[in-house]
């Protein structure tokens, strides 16, 4: 005790050195910096939007109209529809997934990876691919119903929404539900084995109780997208309206705002809800089954009971193939199914003629957004995993909204939001970006809801890579001088490169399909391919229809390789710069 009293007084904590506090102020500005850009991208993009609706919905005016909808037969019948399809799509959608999941997970059967390929085709084709092809196969002079079967079978309805919505969403189940069904631990299926438990027993007491939050995830997400879908309802639903294309036909067939903002609250209404829930079933439902790494191996099924199962899953396959069989052979014939002579008309209108400036102007626009919606999603996954803790999660749904807010919704609340009527005093709140007088023909606010639409992508993606990286890489860089952008770039970024692959693929491949919020945002200086397929859809030109979507689907897919040799090449240079004999900790 003497000798403590008697050593020198010590300061309770050291200072930091001199040298801390510019790195602390720089990581200060650098944070608040890519805050500061992220919250405006969202702002205007999402939120923005999103509270024009509200505020149009909610003025005095407004309020009427729903006592009005409430009491009408025919709205409620409309939020019927909506509800019905909703319901059909996500059970028949789940299904189909789960079906070729099983398939590749626990049949042993040939040809599996060309299933696979298969049940991924939906996703780089636009929305209008399968439903024109099913008019002309299924429809009343349909090439099958008519042609083959004699029967003039009337496809548009609630039927040929549910088949094509389905077999166009499927493929976001099948991902996901196959993932779970690879990381299910064999062991318990093997001890339920051991103890004398059939196929069927494993299949129903073991296997889909462990899945049940992982069916449910996608059917709450495929109830989600059919009706927000806009593209297929316009095509196929004839008398079968729904919420998105009453509020569509709102505001392009009657100039009613008022109402279009009504019909989107309800719309949003359910889609946030179903959100929620979703997130809430996973919450509260998940089971943990892989506790490290899985013990045992899987026993594929190889009795007689896996061929009906395959059979089905090859029939399903040969409807997607028939469907994009007849996309491709319709492009290149002059009237599929009636002259099947061989020409190259359509494919010189789409690629030379009136068709020409809408691929041009797709593409260009899809290419301004792909890197701006990637790199805005894995910051934004940065900040809110590594530097933000309160306003994290704020930011993370802020960044969510893009997808989780129907394409229709945010396609009107463009409108709303930035027409160019929209003043304080004589001032106009913001520069106009849709109408007649809109900035750069209306491609500045398309740019922004490719940019919006595709950020959650990227930003699930990137929040799931960064949480599975240690701090610690980050804090020796850190360390060694360097500021949270430079570790951002040089050892995030590369470490996390698989996210931002799918991010910018995935934002490309969107962006080039999309149809449900940019069709309020287009004008004649600025054209969409999606945009156009509509109108040859509407007016029986499929074999112009056909051309844009085989068009369409190449330029993804090229654009898809390009996308994973840049990102490949600059890994590969990266790993390359590694002097010889050394390697990397």
């Amino acid at each position: 005790m003497a000798a403590l009293l008697q050593s020198p007084a010590r300061p309770l904590a050291e200072p930091p050195p001199a040298s801390e506090k510019p790195r602390r102020r720089r990581k200060t500005i650098t944070v608040r910096a890519a805050t500061a850009i992220c919250v405006v991208i969202v702002t205007l993009g999402a939120v923005y939007p999103v509270v024009a609706v509200l505020s149009e919905a909610l003025t005095p005016n407004a309020l009427p109209r729903y006592a009005e909808f409430f009491t009408s037969m025919v709205d409620l019948k409309i939020l019927q529809n909506t509800v019905i399809l909703g319901i059909l799509v996500g059970t028949v959608g789940t299904a189909l997934g789960f079906l070729f999941a099983f398939v590749q997970a626990r049949l042993a059967v040939p040809g599996k990876w060309l299933l696979h390929i298969l049940a991924l085709v939906p996703m780089v084709s636009p929305p209008f691919a399968v439903a024109t092809a099913a008019i002309v196969l299924y429809g009343r002079r349909g090439a099958i119903t008519y042609g083959l079967f004699g029967q003039q079978y009337d496809i548009y309805g609630l039927d040929g929404l549910v088949l094509v919505q389905s077999l166009s969403l499927f493929p976001v189940a099948y991902l996901g539900l196959l993932g779970m069904m690879r990381a299910l631990d064999p062991a318990m299926e093997e001890a339920a084995m051991n103890l004398g438990a059939s196929r069927w027993q494993i299949f129903r007491t073991v296997m889909l109780p462990l899945l049940a939050p992982g069916l449910a995830a996608p059917f709450l997400l495929l109830f989600v997208e059919a009706i927000a879908d806009l593209a297929n309802p316009l095509a196929l639903g004839g008398d079968y309206t729904v919420l998105a294309s009453r509020a569509y036909l709102a505001v392009t067939g009657d100039y009613d705002t008022t109402g279009a903002a009504v019909y989107s609250v309800i719309l949003l209404l359910l889609a946030v809800g179903l959100y929620f829930a979703q997130r809430y079933w996973l919450g509260g439902k998940a089971r943990t089954t892989v506790s490290g790494k899985p013990s045992g191996s899987v026993h594929l099924i190889t009795g007689w009971a896996r061929w009906p199962i395959f059979g089905l899953a090859v029939l399903i396959s040969l409807v997607v193939v028939s469907l994009y069989g007849t996309v491709i052979l319709g492009s290149a014939t002059k009237v599929f199914g009636v002259d099947n002579a061989l020409t190259f008309d359509h494919f010189r209108e789409v690629l030379f003629g009136a068709g020409q400036e809408a691929v041009q102007d797709t593409t260009m626009l899809a290419a301004i957004a792909t890197p701006i919606a990637g790199l805005v999603g894995l910051v934004m996954a940065w900040l809110v995993v590594r530097q933000l803790r309160r306003a994290g999660a704020w930011l993370d749904f802020a960044g969510t909204l893009g997808i989780a807010v129907p394409g229709t919704v945010l396609g009107i609340g463009y409108i709303l939001a930035f027409r160019p009527d929209r003043y304080i005093g004589n001032v106009p709140v913001l520069p106009s970006l849709v109408g007649g007088t809109a900035v750069a023909g209306g491609a500045l606010a398309i740019v922004l809801v490719f940019v919006i639409r595709s950020v959650p992508a990227a930003l699930r993606t990137g929040s799931a890579a960064i949480t599975q990286l240690h701090p610690s890489l980050e804090e020796a860089s850190a360390n060694l001088g360097g500021g949270p952008l430079r570790t951002f770039r040089s050892v995030t970024l590369p470490l996390i490169r698989p996210a931002l692959l799918t991010g910018l693929s995935y934002s490309f491949a969107h962006s080039m399909t999309s149809l449900s919020a940019i069709i309020f945002l287009v004008t004649p200086n600025t054209k969409i391919i999606t945009s156009q397929i509509l109108s040859a859809a509407n007016t029986g030109r499929y074999g112009v229809a056909f051309a844009y979507c085989t068009v369409l689907t190449v330029i993804v897919l090229a654009c898809f390789g390009l996308i994973r040799l840049l990102v490949g090449g600059a890994a590969n240079l990266q790993r390359n710069a590694i002097p010889a004999g050394r390697k990397p900790r």
